[in-house]
């Protein structure tokens, strides 16, 4: 594939409204706004929010709420969910609330569903009570919105108002074979989190395009990636910011899950064998480096996977940084 047929590929933003060590959440959403403004003005296609409960270091738990913030803020971004996790609402409110953010903010919302809890057990118990095993029901959760949302659900006992009528884009979320299979049966867009599970990524995106079905709301497959990213002008500094992200990870699989760490000169002196190798499987498809670096790999990955547009999450500390790698990154597109 030539370097420059990435001029065609839509790029995106997934925010995890990540709290930096030392800030709050109020901070985070300050500077989530500039970046999706200066997203928005570097021509990026959506700014998408991940629901997650629990964590010190996410805020974007209230998902609904904070699409609307950035919505607010913006003109023309799309602004969504990367996702909601269905299980833990009914179809009705998340009708409803998306409903009221398409009628503020038209033509602009995106809807991503998946069906994890977005969090551990003690606390998706705590979100879902009774309904813990609602996970179970998420293909038909679906087609509920679906209905909700249709102009023909004018005459049932209940109706989404606002959202009734209303063109929402439905995207399927996931992690792994089943959420393939599911996106592909529905015949909707379907978003991969090969940010951190990327060992199903490639049977994945393979059984969506093998078996999709044209549906009302998408003639052909499309595939989004979701992958880290950090830009710097060079290699080194690049190598460096990134020690944020993965000290990160390291929380994730020890457990100790704390607020984005400023980075570190020596990320060896953090982590045994055993930590570094599962925190570098996470990563894997993670682009870090110059423009350049990163141009060469990014477009030997859409080559050899085919996806129809990459979405960027980027866990660095200092914001300047952050916004100057959102622009290198936009320029890569150029």
């Amino acid at each position: 594939m030539n370097i420059t047929s990435l001029k065609h590929i839509p790029y995106s933003v997934l925010d995890l409204a990540t709290v930096l060590d030392g800030y709050t959440a109020a901070d985070t959403f300050k500077t989530s706004l500039e970046i999706a403004q200066q997203s928005e003005a570097l021509g990026y296609t959506r700014y998408w929010f991940a629901e997650h409960h629990n964590m010190a270091g996410v805020a974007s738990s209230a998902t609904a709420v904070l699409i609307g913030f950035i919505a607010g803020g913006t003109k023309t971004i799309r602004v969504g969910s990367g996702g909601i996790m269905l299980p833990n609402h009914s179809p009705l409110i998340v009708a409803e609330q998306f409903g009221t953010l398409a009628s503020l903010y038209p033509n602009r919302i995106d809807l991503g569903l998946g069906r994890a809890p977005g969090t551990d057990q003690i606390t998706a118990m705590a979100i879902r009570g009774e309904n813990m095993h609602a996970a179970h029901n998420f293909p038909k959760d679906i087609e509920r919105l679906q209905q909700l949302f249709s102009a023909d659900n004018l005459h049932s006992k209940v109706r989404a108002i606002p959202g009734e009528g209303l063109d929402i884009p439905i995207w399927v979320l996931g992690s792994s074979t089943d959420s393939a299979r599911l996106a592909a049966e529905k015949g909707l867009p379907y978003a991969f989190a090969s940010h951190f599970a990327p060992a199903l990524f490639e049977q994945a995106v393979g059984i969506y395009k093998n078996n999709f079905k044209p549906s009302a709301f998408l003639a052909e497959p499309y595939v989004i990636a979701c992958v880290n990213v950090v830009a710097a002008d060079t290699d080194e500094q690049a190598e460096f910011l990134s020690s944020s992200v993965k000290k990160m990870f390291l929380g994730v699989i020890t457990g100790r899950r704390e607020r984005l760490k400023p980075p570190v000169e020596n990320i060896n002196a953090h982590w045994d064998q055993l930590e570094k190798e599962a925190v570098e499987q996470m990563l894997y498809y993670s682009f870090i480096g110059s423009k350049d670096t990163i141009k060469l790999n990014l477009a030997a990955f859409v080559s050899k996977f085919g996806v129809n547009e990459i979405m960027s999450t980027s866990h660095i500390y200092d914001h300047q940084a952050k916004l100057y790698s959102n622009k290198l990154f936009a320029s890569i597109f150029e």
